[in-house]
């Protein structure tokens, strides 16, 4: 399989809760990225699409409120879910977060998830409440811990594994910075592998219509 490479990203629209999800691009598939308010979910967007300009990164966290939708290559969408944990907001908006994020895990769009966590830090309540999530809807996931340029380069690897431990899922999370481009590479190869899966099932679960008068031809 060839590297997969992004040739084109562009914002499509943002959702809000009750709105309208745009119509399923060629291939169908949506990666979406979650994570705490401020755990760098811009800067990887922008970073891994290599357009530093195509999510707006804010120095105030929790800016992000509504589900944003990016199409890449014109084949599938990356959607970026509104950060969780922002202490100063709101309870209603906090409670607005809640039924947005189960509406949308709830919907059957979701292909593939990428659960951020901060590489610095153990991960928080609001990060274990939403792998809790991810799990009960079922939705298949990887965990990208972020801002891996923050701390030493020889302990990037093992600090991201033991963040995925304490969340209690399987010890392996992909190092990322925003940065530096740090795990692009890798990201990317897990993206491609997402898609090309994606449209391997979709083909096996296609009908196949055979036409009758061969079948009396062979009898």
């Amino acid at each position: 399989m060839e590297p997969f490479a992004i040739r084109q990203a562009a914002f499509v629209t943002s959702v809000g809760l009750g709105g309208e999800y745009p119509s399923p691009l060629e291939t169908g598939v949506e990666i979406a990225l979650v994570g705490k308010s401020n755990v760098g979910k811009s800067s990887l967007i922008n970073s891994l699409c290599n357009n530093y300009k195509l999510a707006r990164v804010s120095s105030s966290p929790g800016k992000t409120r509504l589900i944003n939708y990016f199409s890449l290559n014109r084949q599938f969408y990356l959607v970026d879910l509104p950060g969780y944990g922002f202490a100063k907001a709101p309870k209603t908006e906090k409670e607005k977060w809640g039924r947005l994020m189960e509406a949308y895990l709830s919907s059957g769009r979701v292909t593939h998830l990428f659960l951020l966590l901060d590489i610095r830090h153990a991960p928080t309540a609001e990060d274990k409440q939403m792998f809790q999530w991810v799990l009960y809807y079922g939705v298949p996931f990887t965990l990208v811990a972020t801002k891996a340029d923050k701390i030493a380069k020889s302990k990037r690897r093992q600090a991201a594994n033991a963040a995925a431990k304490l969340l209690g899922a399987p010890p392996v999370a992909l190092p990322y910075s925003g940065e530096t481009a740090e795990g692009r590479s890798e990201l990317l190869d897990c993206m491609g592998k997402i898609v090309e899966d994606h449209i391997s099932l979709q083909i096996l679960k296609t009908p196949i219509d055979i036409d009758s008068s061969l079948l009396h031809n062979m009898e």
